[in-house]
Protein backbone atom coordinates (compact mmCIF):
# COMPACT_ATOMS: atom_id res chain seq x y z
CA UNK A 1 0.00 0.00 0.00
CA UNK A 2 3.17 2.61 0.52
CA UNK A 3 4.74 1.80 -2.91
CA UNK A 4 1.05 3.43 -4.20
CA UNK A 5 0.10 6.03 -2.01
CA UNK A 6 3.67 7.05 -0.94
CA UNK A 7 2.95 7.29 2.54
CA UNK A 8 1.80 5.10 5.48
CA UNK A 9 -1.64 3.80 5.42
CA UNK A 10 -2.61 5.94 8.79
CA UNK A 11 -1.31 9.09 7.15
CA UNK A 12 -3.41 7.92 3.74
CA UNK A 13 -6.41 7.39 6.41
CA UNK A 14 -5.49 10.33 8.50
CA UNK A 15 -5.02 13.32 6.19
CA UNK A 16 -6.99 11.70 2.79
CA UNK A 17 -10.20 10.43 4.38
CA UNK A 18 -10.50 12.62 7.42
CA UNK A 19 -9.54 15.95 6.93
CA UNK A 20 -9.08 16.80 3.60
CA UNK A 21 -12.44 14.17 2.98
CA UNK A 22 -14.02 16.52 5.35
CA UNK A 23 -13.06 19.59 2.69
CA UNK A 24 -14.19 17.53 -0.06
CA UNK A 25 -17.28 16.99 1.62
CA UNK A 26 -17.97 20.82 2.46
CA UNK A 27 -16.90 21.78 -1.28
CA UNK A 28 -19.75 19.54 -2.64
CA UNK A 29 -22.17 20.86 -0.40
CA UNK A 30 -20.87 24.64 -0.94
CA UNK A 31 -21.47 23.87 -5.08
CA UNK A 32 -24.69 22.25 -4.86
CA UNK A 33 -26.00 24.94 -2.36
CA UNK A 34 -24.84 27.46 -4.55
CA UNK A 35 -26.91 25.82 -7.62
CA UNK A 36 -24.03 25.45 -9.83
CA UNK A 37 -23.53 22.36 -12.41
CA UNK A 38 -21.69 19.27 -11.46
CA UNK A 39 -18.56 19.80 -13.69
CA UNK A 40 -17.33 22.39 -11.48
CA UNK A 41 -16.56 19.70 -9.05
CA UNK A 42 -13.27 18.99 -11.21
CA UNK A 43 -11.05 21.60 -10.79
CA UNK A 44 -12.02 21.74 -7.02
CA UNK A 45 -11.34 18.25 -6.53
CA UNK A 46 -7.98 18.17 -8.44
CA UNK A 47 -6.79 21.35 -6.13
CA UNK A 48 -8.07 19.40 -3.41
CA UNK A 49 -5.87 16.52 -4.30
CA UNK A 50 -2.89 18.88 -5.00
CA UNK A 51 -3.43 20.03 -0.85
CA UNK A 52 -3.71 16.43 0.13
CA UNK A 53 -0.79 15.77 -1.40
CA UNK A 54 1.49 18.71 -0.29
CA UNK A 55 -0.09 18.44 3.29
CA UNK A 56 1.47 14.84 3.03
CA UNK A 57 4.81 15.55 2.21
CA UNK A 58 4.95 18.64 4.44
CA UNK A 59 3.60 17.19 7.81
CA UNK A 60 4.56 13.29 7.28
CA UNK A 61 7.73 13.57 4.95
CA UNK A 62 5.39 11.62 2.07
CA UNK A 63 6.88 11.44 -1.28
CA UNK A 64 5.23 15.21 -3.17
CA UNK A 65 5.45 14.02 -6.67
CA UNK A 66 4.39 10.60 -6.32
CA UNK A 67 1.52 10.51 -9.77
CA UNK A 68 -0.21 6.96 -8.44
CA UNK A 69 0.12 8.63 -4.75
CA UNK A 70 -1.85 11.83 -6.03
CA UNK A 71 -4.47 9.63 -8.06
CA UNK A 72 -5.26 7.36 -5.77
CA UNK A 73 -6.03 10.37 -3.22
CA UNK A 74 -7.59 12.49 -5.65
CA UNK A 75 -9.88 9.32 -6.62
CA UNK A 76 -11.04 9.12 -2.91
CA UNK A 77 -11.69 12.60 -2.79
CA UNK A 78 -13.81 12.46 -5.89
CA UNK A 79 -15.87 10.02 -4.49
CA UNK A 80 -16.47 12.08 -1.22
CA UNK A 81 -17.07 15.03 -3.37
CA UNK A 82 -19.29 13.88 -6.06
CA UNK A 83 -21.67 12.37 -3.06
CA UNK A 84 -21.81 15.54 -1.02
CA UNK A 85 -22.60 16.92 -4.03
CA UNK A 86 -25.56 14.76 -5.11
CA UNK A 87 -27.13 14.56 -1.53
CA UNK A 88 -27.12 18.30 -1.17
CA UNK A 89 -28.57 18.43 -3.79
CA UNK A 90 -31.31 15.85 -3.57
CA UNK A 91 -31.65 17.29 -0.30
CA UNK A 92 -32.72 21.02 -1.70
CA UNK A 93 -34.82 19.78 -4.47
CA UNK A 94 -37.32 18.07 -1.91
CA UNK A 95 -36.85 20.38 0.50
CA UNK A 96 -37.47 23.86 -2.24
CA UNK A 97 -40.04 21.58 -4.13
CA UNK A 98 -41.90 18.99 -1.98
CA UNK A 99 -44.96 18.68 -4.43
CA UNK A 100 -43.43 18.13 -7.33
CA UNK A 101 -40.68 15.36 -6.37
CA UNK A 102 -40.22 12.64 -3.96
CA UNK A 103 -37.40 10.60 -2.61
CA UNK A 104 -36.29 7.24 -4.39
CA UNK A 105 -33.01 6.60 -2.54
CA UNK A 106 -30.57 8.74 -1.09
CA UNK A 107 -28.73 9.50 -3.82
CA UNK A 108 -32.14 10.19 -6.38
CA UNK A 109 -35.81 11.44 -6.23
CA UNK A 110 -38.42 11.56 -8.74
CA UNK A 111 -41.41 13.38 -9.81
CA UNK A 112 -44.91 12.90 -7.91
CA UNK A 113 -48.01 11.14 -9.66
CA UNK A 114 -49.51 13.84 -11.42
CA UNK A 115 -47.28 16.51 -10.74
CA UNK A 116 -46.95 18.99 -14.10
CA UNK A 117 -42.45 18.52 -14.11
CA UNK A 118 -41.47 20.44 -17.35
Amino acid sequence: MESITGTSIGVTIGITIILMGFCSFMTGQAIANTWRPSYQLVPYGLLLGLVDRFLVYALFKGELLSLTGYIFDTVILFAILFAAFRLTQVNKMLSQYPWLYERVGPFAFRAREGADVR
